[in-house]
């Protein structure tokens, strides 16, 4: 399907690698000039590089710390008329109450709740007098799933899920739509790591790390592309009457009748 994006211009944060590049591929796949943010300029080169070669879109990485406001303002500066922004930025760490500490608590919700928050405000202003745009936060499933061993996390993408379905119920009079996406677990280069020590701890053997999977849905994560896939149907026409709305990606993990066997 043609989504009818070509020509358009999208600004995706923590897009050097994961979810947020797999979102600026397939943006510029449909046409998108893109400019990916991450602090590794180096990583960004080499993502850009491949991205203007294998789609023949403009492409520019920007390397920049979101969680400093000055630095947002720069961004929003230098990167122009936006017509699509993905706040994909920030990962939260697991742990209790107890275990997270309010340093590293606010190191992550610096980036992932506020980077996205003013982020969005700069890009969201100029969208509105233009009557046009799209805003799409990447969240997590975990922001509709209380878990007290990521409490941080559960309540940092509670807050982005809210964020966008309060400014979406309202930005749609000025032309402009804000949605949030909630992910479960995604095979990323983070994800898979995680599941490696996983199987090494239960199986001895990392490389079962595919069989910690069994337990879900589907047998599986999602992959990378499933989302982005998502996220650029969002972002066109098709979806032009959705706006205040957080679409969950799951493999139907969220509503599994048998997560309460598992969990004991």
């Amino acid at each position: 399907m043609d989504l009818n994006l070509r020509g358009r211009r999208a600004l995706i944060t923590g897009s050097s690698k994961g979810i947020g590049l797999a979102i600026a591929r397939t943006l510029a796949a449909e046409g998108c000039d893109v400019h990916l943010v991450a602090r590794t300029q180096s990583e960004l080169d080499k993502v850009t590089a491949q991205i203007r070669a294998d789609y023949k879109v403009e492409a520019v990485g920007h390397s920049a710390d979101l969680s400093i406001s000055t630095n947002i303002k720069a961004l929003a500066a230098a990167c122009g008329e936006v017509d699509i922004l993905v706040n994909s930025a920030g990962a939260v760490p697991r742990g209790t109450l107890l275990e997270i500490d309010e340093e590293r608590w606010r190191k992550s919700w610096e980036l992932k709740v506020f980077g996205t928050i003013n982020l969005t405000r700069e890009i969201y202003g100029p969208m509105c007098q233009r009557g046009r745009g799209v805003i799409i936060n990447i969240a997590g499933m975990a922001g509709e799933r209380p878990d007290a061993y990521y409490i941080a996390g559960s309540m940092a993408n509670a807050t982005l899920i809210m964020f966008s379905r309060s400014l979406g119920g309202d930005s749609i009079r000025y032309g402009v739509r804000v949605l949030a996406v909630n992910p479960g677990p995604v095979e990323t280069e983070m994800h898979i790591n995680n599941t490696k020590r996983l199987a090494k701890e239960k199986f001895g053997d990392e490389n079962r790390w595919r069989d910690i999977m069994a337990g879900l849905p589907m047998k599986r994560a999602a992959s990378t592309d499933e989302v982005s896939g998502m996220v650029a149907f969002l972002a066109s026409d098709f979806s032009s009457y959705i706006s205040g709305s957080s679409i969950l990606i799951d493999g139907g993990l969220l509503t599994d009748s048998a997560i309460g066997v598992r969990r004991g």
